[in-house]
Protein backbone atom coordinates (compact mmCIF):
# COMPACT_ATOMS: atom_id res chain seq x y z
CA UNK A 1 0.00 0.00 0.00
CA UNK A 2 1.69 3.65 -1.02
CA UNK A 3 1.06 6.39 0.89
CA UNK A 4 -2.24 7.76 2.50
CA UNK A 5 -2.40 11.02 4.10
CA UNK A 6 -4.58 9.68 7.02
CA UNK A 7 -1.41 7.91 8.10
CA UNK A 8 0.20 11.10 9.35
CA UNK A 9 -1.95 10.47 12.16
CA UNK A 10 -2.95 6.81 12.37
CA UNK A 11 0.69 5.96 13.35
CA UNK A 12 1.05 3.47 16.31
CA UNK A 13 4.63 5.09 16.93
CA UNK A 14 4.20 5.59 20.78
CA UNK A 15 7.02 8.16 20.83
CA UNK A 16 5.55 9.64 17.94
CA UNK A 17 1.65 10.22 19.28
CA UNK A 18 2.94 11.69 22.53
CA UNK A 19 5.36 14.55 20.58
CA UNK A 20 3.75 18.05 20.20
CA UNK A 21 2.47 18.21 16.87
CA UNK A 22 0.90 21.73 16.20
CA UNK A 23 0.82 25.00 18.59
CA UNK A 24 -1.22 27.92 17.80
CA UNK A 25 -0.47 30.60 20.90
CA UNK A 26 -1.43 29.12 23.89
CA UNK A 27 -3.10 25.63 22.19
CA UNK A 28 -1.20 22.59 21.68
CA UNK A 29 -1.86 19.29 20.43
CA UNK A 30 -0.07 15.95 20.29
CA UNK A 31 0.06 13.99 17.20
CA UNK A 32 -2.44 11.68 19.07
CA UNK A 33 -4.84 14.40 19.71
CA UNK A 34 -5.18 15.87 16.55
CA UNK A 35 -5.75 11.62 15.47
CA UNK A 36 -8.77 11.65 18.27
CA UNK A 37 -9.77 14.85 17.49
CA UNK A 38 -9.74 14.58 13.63
CA UNK A 39 -12.18 11.33 14.23
CA UNK A 40 -14.58 13.16 16.16
CA UNK A 41 -14.29 15.84 13.50
CA UNK A 42 -14.73 12.35 10.49
CA UNK A 43 -18.21 11.24 13.11
CA UNK A 44 -19.80 15.01 13.02
CA UNK A 45 -19.21 15.00 8.95
CA UNK A 46 -21.18 12.06 8.98
CA UNK A 47 -23.51 12.72 11.41
CA UNK A 48 -23.98 16.23 9.70
CA UNK A 49 -24.76 14.17 6.08
CA UNK A 50 -21.31 14.40 4.53
CA UNK A 51 -20.82 11.42 2.43
CA UNK A 52 -17.62 9.86 0.93
CA UNK A 53 -16.71 12.67 -2.28
CA UNK A 54 -18.40 15.43 -0.65
CA UNK A 55 -16.46 18.60 0.00
CA UNK A 56 -16.09 20.35 3.26
CA UNK A 57 -15.22 24.20 3.28
CA UNK A 58 -12.91 25.72 5.42
CA UNK A 59 -12.72 29.54 5.72
CA UNK A 60 -10.71 30.68 8.40
CA UNK A 61 -7.33 32.07 9.06
CA UNK A 62 -4.73 29.40 9.43
CA UNK A 63 -5.12 27.60 13.06
CA UNK A 64 -5.34 24.38 14.34
CA UNK A 65 -8.90 23.48 13.56
CA UNK A 66 -7.68 23.92 9.66
CA UNK A 67 -5.69 20.09 10.12
CA UNK A 68 -8.51 18.54 12.59
CA UNK A 69 -10.79 18.77 9.56
CA UNK A 70 -8.62 17.71 6.97
CA UNK A 71 -7.54 14.59 8.57
CA UNK A 72 -11.13 14.39 9.64
CA UNK A 73 -12.23 14.37 6.36
CA UNK A 74 -10.19 12.16 4.80
CA UNK A 75 -11.14 9.44 7.56
CA UNK A 76 -14.74 10.48 6.60
CA UNK A 77 -14.09 10.21 2.94
CA UNK A 78 -14.61 13.30 2.32
CA UNK A 79 -12.35 16.33 0.56
CA UNK A 80 -11.16 19.42 2.58
CA UNK A 81 -11.73 22.62 -0.13
CA UNK A 82 -9.82 25.67 1.75
CA UNK A 83 -11.91 29.40 0.97
CA UNK A 84 -9.51 32.55 0.20
CA UNK A 85 -10.55 34.23 3.22
CA UNK A 86 -9.98 38.08 1.41
CA UNK A 87 -12.56 37.22 -1.36
CA UNK A 88 -15.34 39.23 -1.58
CA UNK A 89 -18.96 37.16 -0.37
CA UNK A 90 -19.81 36.78 -4.37
CA UNK A 91 -16.74 35.23 -5.18
CA UNK A 92 -16.88 32.95 -2.36
CA UNK A 93 -20.46 32.15 -3.18
CA UNK A 94 -19.43 30.67 -6.55
CA UNK A 95 -16.79 28.54 -4.99
CA UNK A 96 -19.98 27.27 -2.67
CA UNK A 97 -21.96 26.26 -5.85
CA UNK A 98 -18.94 24.60 -7.60
CA UNK A 99 -17.92 22.35 -4.68
CA UNK A 100 -21.66 21.57 -4.25
CA UNK A 101 -20.54 21.46 -0.23
CA UNK A 102 -23.36 21.11 2.31
CA UNK A 103 -21.02 22.12 5.55
CA UNK A 104 -18.22 24.66 5.75
CA UNK A 105 -16.38 25.46 8.92
CA UNK A 106 -15.50 28.74 9.50
CA UNK A 107 -13.35 31.32 11.89
CA UNK A 108 -15.90 32.95 14.29
CA UNK A 109 -14.25 36.47 12.85
CA UNK A 110 -15.31 36.21 9.11
CA UNK A 111 -18.87 34.25 10.49
CA UNK A 112 -20.64 37.47 8.74
CA UNK A 113 -18.42 37.06 5.70
CA UNK A 114 -19.63 32.86 5.27
CA UNK A 115 -23.22 33.85 6.25
CA UNK A 116 -23.51 36.70 3.00
CA UNK A 117 -21.22 33.18 0.43
CA UNK A 118 -23.70 30.90 2.17
CA UNK A 119 -26.94 32.93 1.81
CA UNK A 120 -29.80 30.77 -0.04
CA UNK A 121 -28.34 27.99 -0.14
CA UNK A 122 -28.44 25.00 2.71
CA UNK A 123 -24.56 24.55 3.32
CA UNK A 124 -24.54 24.29 7.33
CA UNK A 125 -22.00 26.73 9.05
CA UNK A 126 -20.01 25.28 11.88
CA UNK A 127 -17.96 28.28 13.81
CA UNK A 128 -14.91 27.67 15.62
CA UNK A 129 -14.78 28.16 19.09
CA UNK A 130 -17.77 27.40 21.13
CA UNK A 131 -20.08 25.69 18.79
CA UNK A 132 -17.01 23.95 17.03
CA UNK A 133 -16.03 22.28 20.14
CA UNK A 134 -19.40 21.28 21.16
CA UNK A 135 -19.40 19.94 17.51
CA UNK A 136 -16.87 17.74 18.50
CA UNK A 137 -17.66 16.71 21.78
CA UNK A 138 -20.63 15.30 20.50
CA UNK A 139 -19.21 12.69 18.26
CA UNK A 140 -17.32 9.99 19.12
CA UNK A 141 -13.87 9.38 18.86
CA UNK A 142 -14.31 6.18 16.78
CA UNK A 143 -12.29 6.79 12.73
CA UNK A 144 -14.85 5.37 10.49
CA UNK A 145 -11.69 4.28 8.30
CA UNK A 146 -13.06 5.58 5.10
CA UNK A 147 -10.76 3.67 2.18
CA UNK A 148 -8.46 4.98 0.63
CA UNK A 149 -6.23 4.29 -2.57
CA UNK A 150 -3.35 6.37 -4.31
CA UNK A 151 -6.30 7.96 -6.10
CA UNK A 152 -8.33 9.34 -3.19
CA UNK A 153 -8.62 13.26 -3.41
CA UNK A 154 -8.16 14.65 -0.58
CA UNK A 155 -7.83 18.54 -1.26
CA UNK A 156 -9.27 20.73 -3.34
CA UNK A 157 -7.58 23.76 -3.69
CA UNK A 158 -8.92 26.84 -5.90
CA UNK A 159 -7.26 29.03 -8.38
CA UNK A 160 -8.48 31.36 -10.15
CA UNK A 161 -8.77 30.32 -14.51
CA UNK A 162 -8.24 32.33 -17.68
CA UNK A 163 -11.24 32.72 -18.05
CA UNK A 164 -12.21 34.11 -14.87
CA UNK A 165 -13.65 31.40 -13.22
CA UNK A 166 -12.17 29.83 -10.23
CA UNK A 167 -11.04 26.11 -10.56
CA UNK A 168 -11.07 23.26 -8.13
CA UNK A 169 -7.63 21.92 -8.33
CA UNK A 170 -7.81 18.38 -7.14
CA UNK A 171 -4.69 16.79 -5.02
CA UNK A 172 -4.62 13.12 -4.21
CA UNK A 173 -2.90 10.86 -2.00
CA UNK A 174 -0.36 10.19 -4.97
CA UNK A 175 0.50 13.74 -5.20
CA UNK A 176 0.47 14.34 -0.98
CA UNK A 177 3.29 11.48 -1.46
CA UNK A 178 5.59 12.88 -4.14
CA UNK A 179 5.22 16.21 -2.08
CA UNK A 180 6.75 14.72 0.80
CA UNK A 181 9.94 13.58 -1.27
CA UNK A 182 11.47 16.95 -0.35
CA UNK A 183 11.04 16.95 3.08
CA UNK A 184 14.94 16.21 3.47
CA UNK A 185 15.98 18.18 0.99
CA UNK A 186 14.12 21.34 2.83
CA UNK A 187 15.04 20.11 6.23
CA UNK A 188 11.91 18.97 7.79
CA UNK A 189 13.03 16.07 10.41
CA UNK A 190 11.59 15.32 13.48
CA UNK A 191 13.57 17.24 15.68
CA UNK A 192 12.33 20.55 13.53
CA UNK A 193 10.04 22.93 14.32
CA UNK A 194 8.58 24.69 11.55
CA UNK A 195 6.77 28.21 10.77
CA UNK A 196 3.55 27.57 9.25
CA UNK A 197 2.83 31.72 8.28
CA UNK A 198 1.64 31.46 4.92
CA UNK A 199 -1.95 30.84 4.48
CA UNK A 200 -3.47 27.39 4.33
CA UNK A 201 -5.91 27.95 1.63
CA UNK A 202 -2.66 28.20 -0.73
CA UNK A 203 -0.16 25.48 -1.29
CA UNK A 204 2.30 27.33 0.06
CA UNK A 205 0.69 27.40 3.05
CA UNK A 206 -1.23 23.59 3.45
CA UNK A 207 2.15 22.02 1.68
CA UNK A 208 4.92 22.71 4.18
CA UNK A 209 2.28 22.15 7.06
CA UNK A 210 1.88 18.61 5.68
CA UNK A 211 5.49 17.90 5.38
CA UNK A 212 5.84 19.28 9.46
CA UNK A 213 3.25 16.72 9.74
CA UNK A 214 4.63 13.76 7.52
CA UNK A 215 8.19 14.70 9.86
CA UNK A 216 7.08 14.21 12.83
CA UNK A 217 7.53 17.92 13.60
CA UNK A 218 7.15 20.31 16.19
CA UNK A 219 4.42 22.99 13.70
CA UNK A 220 4.06 26.66 14.56
CA UNK A 221 0.96 27.82 13.32
CA UNK A 222 0.99 31.67 12.77
CA UNK A 223 -3.06 32.90 12.28
CA UNK A 224 -2.22 35.38 10.14
CA UNK A 225 1.49 37.31 9.11
CA UNK A 226 2.03 40.51 11.12
CA UNK A 227 6.44 40.53 11.11
CA UNK A 228 6.65 41.69 14.70
CA UNK A 229 4.41 38.83 16.04
CA UNK A 230 6.41 36.23 13.60
CA UNK A 231 9.75 37.54 14.77
CA UNK A 232 8.79 36.79 18.20
CA UNK A 233 7.31 33.37 17.54
CA UNK A 234 10.33 32.54 15.48
CA UNK A 235 12.62 33.86 18.00
CA UNK A 236 10.84 32.00 21.00
CA UNK A 237 9.65 28.91 19.36
CA UNK A 238 13.27 28.00 18.36
CA UNK A 239 12.01 27.44 14.98
CA UNK A 240 14.34 25.66 12.71
CA UNK A 241 12.88 25.99 9.34
CA UNK A 242 10.38 28.31 7.73
CA UNK A 243 8.87 29.25 3.91
CA UNK A 244 7.74 32.58 3.27
CA UNK A 245 7.36 34.47 -0.05
CA UNK A 246 10.27 36.88 -0.63
CA UNK A 247 8.19 39.77 0.84
CA UNK A 248 7.32 38.23 3.66
CA UNK A 249 11.13 37.79 4.53
CA UNK A 250 11.76 41.68 3.59
CA UNK A 251 9.07 42.76 6.10
CA UNK A 252 10.85 40.44 8.94
CA UNK A 253 14.01 42.00 8.21
CA UNK A 254 13.08 45.37 8.09
CA UNK A 255 12.00 45.29 11.87
CA UNK A 256 14.00 47.25 13.98
CA UNK A 257 16.28 45.22 15.85
CA UNK A 258 15.63 41.77 13.58
CA UNK A 259 19.12 41.42 13.20
CA UNK A 260 19.87 41.74 16.80
CA UNK A 261 17.96 38.51 17.95
CA UNK A 262 18.70 35.06 18.55
CA UNK A 263 18.53 33.19 15.89
CA UNK A 264 21.17 30.33 16.52
CA UNK A 265 18.66 27.56 16.34
CA UNK A 266 17.39 28.85 12.40
CA UNK A 267 18.54 26.29 10.21
CA UNK A 268 16.96 27.11 7.00
CA UNK A 269 14.47 29.24 5.01
CA UNK A 270 12.54 28.43 1.94
CA UNK A 271 10.80 30.99 0.14
CA UNK A 272 9.02 30.83 -3.42
CA UNK A 273 5.99 32.84 -5.38
CA UNK A 274 8.66 34.87 -6.65
CA UNK A 275 12.23 35.38 -7.07
CA UNK A 276 14.49 37.76 -4.85
CA UNK A 277 16.43 40.42 -5.55
CA UNK A 278 20.82 40.71 -4.63
CA UNK A 279 20.21 43.27 -2.77
CA UNK A 280 17.19 41.82 -0.68
CA UNK A 281 19.17 38.39 -0.58
CA UNK A 282 21.87 40.45 1.14
CA UNK A 283 19.79 42.23 3.86
CA UNK A 284 17.87 38.60 4.50
CA UNK A 285 21.34 36.99 5.03
CA UNK A 286 22.86 39.21 7.30
CA UNK A 287 19.53 39.23 9.28
CA UNK A 288 19.04 35.82 9.68
CA UNK A 289 22.51 34.06 9.36
CA UNK A 290 21.04 30.91 7.65
CA UNK A 291 20.92 29.07 4.53
CA UNK A 292 18.39 30.24 2.12
CA UNK A 293 16.50 28.42 -0.76
CA UNK A 294 14.14 29.00 -3.22
CA UNK A 295 11.63 26.63 -4.44
CA UNK A 296 9.21 26.67 -7.77
CA UNK A 297 6.00 25.25 -7.95
CA UNK A 298 1.90 26.07 -8.15
CA UNK A 299 -0.57 24.44 -7.00
CA UNK A 300 -1.44 22.22 -9.70
CA UNK A 301 2.42 20.44 -9.28
CA UNK A 302 1.36 20.19 -5.03
CA UNK A 303 3.92 22.86 -4.61
CA UNK A 304 7.50 22.68 -4.93
CA UNK A 305 9.41 20.59 -8.10
CA UNK A 306 12.25 22.90 -8.62
CA UNK A 307 14.80 23.90 -5.89
CA UNK A 308 17.41 26.38 -5.91
CA UNK A 309 19.78 25.52 -3.10
CA UNK A 310 21.94 27.75 -0.39
CA UNK A 311 25.19 27.18 -2.14
CA UNK A 312 23.63 28.69 -5.58
CA UNK A 313 22.58 32.00 -3.47
CA UNK A 314 25.84 34.11 -3.77
CA UNK A 315 24.71 37.83 -3.98
CA UNK A 316 28.20 39.73 -5.47
CA UNK A 317 29.58 36.48 -6.19
CA UNK A 318 30.49 34.86 -10.05
CA UNK A 319 26.84 32.77 -9.51
CA UNK A 320 24.94 36.21 -8.71
CA UNK A 321 22.77 35.47 -12.31
CA UNK A 322 21.14 32.31 -10.65
CA UNK A 323 19.40 34.44 -8.29
CA UNK A 324 17.24 35.45 -11.68
CA UNK A 325 16.88 31.22 -11.81
CA UNK A 326 13.91 29.05 -10.39
CA UNK A 327 17.00 26.47 -9.60
CA UNK A 328 17.14 22.49 -10.44
CA UNK A 329 14.29 20.19 -11.02
CA UNK A 330 14.11 17.39 -8.37
CA UNK A 331 15.04 13.99 -8.96
CA UNK A 332 11.35 13.04 -9.24
CA UNK A 333 10.77 15.88 -11.75
CA UNK A 334 10.86 16.19 -15.26
CA UNK A 335 10.95 19.05 -17.36
CA UNK A 336 10.90 20.46 -20.91
CA UNK A 337 10.36 23.61 -22.73
CA UNK A 338 8.21 23.39 -25.96
CA UNK A 339 7.66 25.35 -28.87
CA UNK A 340 3.65 26.48 -28.00
CA UNK A 341 2.47 26.22 -31.35
CA UNK A 342 4.20 23.01 -32.44
CA UNK A 343 4.85 21.13 -29.25
CA UNK A 344 8.50 20.57 -30.00
CA UNK A 345 11.00 20.52 -27.57
CA UNK A 346 13.67 23.02 -27.44
CA UNK A 347 17.16 23.04 -26.70
CA UNK A 348 18.92 24.58 -23.61
CA UNK A 349 18.97 29.05 -23.87
CA UNK A 350 15.59 28.87 -26.48
CA UNK A 351 12.58 30.03 -24.51
CA UNK A 352 9.21 28.41 -24.78
CA UNK A 353 6.54 26.69 -22.62
CA UNK A 354 7.36 24.89 -19.45
CA UNK A 355 5.83 20.94 -19.21
CA UNK A 356 6.22 19.30 -16.23
CA UNK A 357 5.93 15.30 -15.98
CA UNK A 358 5.73 14.13 -12.10
CA UNK A 359 3.59 11.77 -9.74
CA UNK A 360 3.06 15.56 -8.60
CA UNK A 361 0.79 16.58 -10.84
CA UNK A 362 -2.61 17.02 -10.23
CA UNK A 363 -5.11 14.25 -11.64
CA UNK A 364 -7.51 17.31 -13.13
CA UNK A 365 -9.91 20.03 -12.31
CA UNK A 366 -12.71 19.26 -10.43
CA UNK A 367 -16.03 19.25 -12.96
CA UNK A 368 -13.81 20.79 -15.75
CA UNK A 369 -12.79 18.02 -18.16
CA UNK A 370 -11.92 20.41 -21.21
CA UNK A 371 -9.92 22.45 -18.99
CA UNK A 372 -8.76 18.72 -17.58
CA UNK A 373 -7.43 17.79 -21.18
CA UNK A 374 -6.04 20.87 -22.04
CA UNK A 375 -3.45 21.28 -19.16
CA UNK A 376 -2.42 17.38 -18.95
CA UNK A 377 -2.74 16.66 -22.46
CA UNK A 378 -0.48 14.46 -23.59
CA UNK A 379 1.07 13.40 -20.30
CA UNK A 380 2.83 16.52 -19.41
CA UNK A 381 1.33 19.28 -16.76
CA UNK A 382 1.33 22.37 -19.43
CA UNK A 383 2.23 25.04 -17.25
CA UNK A 384 1.38 28.30 -19.26
CA UNK A 385 4.88 29.74 -17.94
CA UNK A 386 7.13 30.62 -20.61
CA UNK A 387 11.37 29.99 -19.53
CA UNK A 388 14.16 28.55 -20.57
CA UNK A 389 16.83 25.63 -19.23
CA UNK A 390 20.22 26.91 -19.28
CA UNK A 391 23.40 24.40 -20.42
CA UNK A 392 23.63 23.05 -16.38
CA UNK A 393 19.59 22.61 -16.38
CA UNK A 394 18.81 25.81 -14.17
CA UNK A 395 15.04 26.67 -14.74
CA UNK A 396 15.01 30.72 -15.56
CA UNK A 397 11.31 32.08 -15.88
CA UNK A 398 10.12 34.92 -18.22
CA UNK A 399 6.96 35.35 -18.68
CA UNK A 400 3.28 33.71 -18.52
CA UNK A 401 1.63 32.57 -21.50
CA UNK A 402 -1.24 33.23 -20.04
CA UNK A 403 -0.87 36.50 -18.39
CA UNK A 404 -1.24 35.54 -15.27
CA UNK A 405 0.15 37.93 -12.04
CA UNK A 406 1.84 36.83 -8.74
CA UNK A 407 1.19 39.76 -6.36
CA UNK A 408 3.09 38.56 -3.09
CA UNK A 409 1.95 34.61 -3.18
CA UNK A 410 -1.66 35.46 -4.64
CA UNK A 411 -2.42 34.66 -8.48
CA UNK A 412 -4.05 37.26 -10.38
CA UNK A 413 -5.92 36.96 -13.83
CA UNK A 414 -6.06 40.15 -15.59
CA UNK A 415 -9.92 38.84 -17.53
CA UNK A 416 -11.55 39.18 -13.56
CA UNK A 417 -10.52 42.65 -12.87
CA UNK A 418 -10.41 43.35 -17.13
CA UNK A 419 -14.24 42.32 -16.65
CA UNK A 420 -15.09 44.59 -13.70
CA UNK A 421 -13.65 47.91 -14.96
CA UNK A 422 -15.07 47.33 -18.21
CA UNK A 423 -18.28 47.38 -16.91
CA UNK A 424 -17.51 51.16 -15.72
CA UNK A 425 -19.44 53.17 -17.92
CA UNK A 426 -16.99 55.59 -18.08
CA UNK A 427 -14.36 52.59 -19.41
CA UNK A 428 -14.30 52.05 -23.42
CA UNK A 429 -11.33 49.34 -23.44
CA UNK A 430 -9.25 48.21 -20.86
CA UNK A 431 -5.94 45.92 -20.50
CA UNK A 432 -4.52 44.49 -17.10
CA UNK A 433 -0.93 43.54 -16.07
CA UNK A 434 1.30 43.15 -14.02
CA UNK A 435 4.05 45.19 -13.11
CA UNK A 436 7.30 44.91 -10.59
CA UNK A 437 6.84 46.03 -7.04
CA UNK A 438 9.75 45.69 -4.61
CA UNK A 439 7.64 44.51 -1.88
CA UNK A 440 5.02 42.39 -3.73
CA UNK A 441 7.07 40.91 -6.79
CA UNK A 442 4.53 42.75 -9.16
CA UNK A 443 1.16 44.27 -8.34
CA UNK A 444 -1.57 44.73 -10.80
CA UNK A 445 -1.88 47.62 -13.12
CA UNK A 446 -4.91 48.97 -15.39
CA UNK A 447 -4.52 50.30 -18.95
CA UNK A 448 -7.64 51.96 -19.80
CA UNK A 449 -9.20 53.42 -23.18
CA UNK A 450 -11.77 56.30 -22.04
CA UNK A 451 -15.02 56.49 -23.89
CA UNK A 452 -15.13 59.41 -26.26
CA UNK A 453 -16.03 62.34 -25.06
CA UNK A 454 -15.60 61.17 -21.44
CA UNK A 455 -13.36 62.64 -18.71
CA UNK A 456 -12.08 59.65 -16.83
CA UNK A 457 -10.83 59.56 -13.02
CA UNK A 458 -8.85 56.97 -12.20
CA UNK A 459 -9.32 57.48 -8.65
CA UNK A 460 -12.78 56.79 -9.38
CA UNK A 461 -12.13 53.82 -10.92
CA UNK A 462 -9.94 52.85 -7.89
CA UNK A 463 -13.16 53.09 -5.88
CA UNK A 464 -15.36 51.16 -8.60
CA UNK A 465 -12.82 48.52 -7.77
CA UNK A 466 -12.63 48.52 -4.80
CA UNK A 467 -16.52 47.74 -4.27
CA UNK A 468 -16.32 44.57 -6.54
CA UNK A 469 -12.33 42.79 -6.08
CA UNK A 470 -10.81 41.45 -3.47
CA UNK A 471 -8.06 43.53 -2.21
CA UNK A 472 -5.17 41.57 -3.42
CA UNK A 473 -6.66 41.51 -7.30
CA UNK A 474 -7.48 45.53 -7.14
CA UNK A 475 -5.40 47.77 -9.37
CA UNK A 476 -2.80 49.80 -7.61
CA UNK A 477 -2.34 52.61 -10.26
CA UNK A 478 -4.25 53.04 -13.77
CA UNK A 479 -2.83 54.78 -17.02
CA UNK A 480 -5.01 56.55 -18.92
CA UNK A 481 -4.06 56.11 -22.57
CA UNK A 482 -5.99 56.81 -26.08
CA UNK A 483 -5.53 53.27 -27.20
CA UNK A 484 -3.99 50.37 -26.68
CA UNK A 485 -1.40 48.75 -28.61
CA UNK A 486 -3.19 45.24 -31.22
CA UNK A 487 -1.89 42.92 -33.28
CA UNK A 488 -3.51 42.49 -37.28
CA UNK A 489 -6.33 40.10 -35.57
CA UNK A 490 -7.04 42.82 -32.53
CA UNK A 491 -5.26 40.63 -29.70
CA UNK A 492 -4.20 43.27 -27.35
CA UNK A 493 -0.41 43.04 -27.25
CA UNK A 494 0.25 42.87 -23.12
CA UNK A 495 4.14 42.07 -23.87
CA UNK A 496 4.55 45.12 -25.55
CA UNK A 497 2.27 47.25 -22.34
CA UNK A 498 4.28 45.81 -20.21
CA UNK A 499 7.93 45.95 -21.86
CA UNK A 500 8.52 49.79 -20.36
CA UNK A 501 7.77 48.72 -16.78
CA UNK A 502 10.27 45.97 -17.01
CA UNK A 503 12.87 46.71 -18.85
CA UNK A 504 15.50 47.45 -15.90
CA UNK A 505 14.22 44.28 -14.12
CA UNK A 506 15.51 41.20 -16.33
CA UNK A 507 12.91 39.47 -16.87
CA UNK A 508 8.86 40.03 -17.42
CA UNK A 509 7.06 38.24 -14.19
CA UNK A 510 7.48 38.84 -10.92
Amino acid sequence: MGFRVSTLVRSDDAARRARTALVCGPVERSYAELDERSSRVAQALRAAGVEPGDRVLVLDRNGIEFFEVLFGAVKAGAVVTPVNLRLTPAEIAVIVADSGARLMVAGSPLAALAAAATAGTDVRVVETGDEYEAWLAAAPADDPQAPEDDDTVVLQLYTSGTTGVPKGVLLCNRNLDALTKGADLMEYGPDAVTLLAMPFFHIGGAGPGLLGLYAGARNVVVPEFEPVTVLDTLEKERVTTAFLVPAALAMLAAVPGAADRDWSALESLSYGASPITAASLKTILATFKAPMMQVYGMTETTGAIVQLAPEDHDPGGPREHLLRSAGKPYDWVELKIVDPATGDELPAGEVGELLVRTDAVTPGYWHKPEETQAALGGGWLHTGDAGYLDDEGYLFLTDRIKDMIVTGAENVYPIEVENVLASHPAVADVAVIGVPDERWGETVKAVVVPRRGVDLDPDELLAWSRERLAGFKRPRSIDVVDALPRNPSGKILKKELRAPYWEDAGRSIG
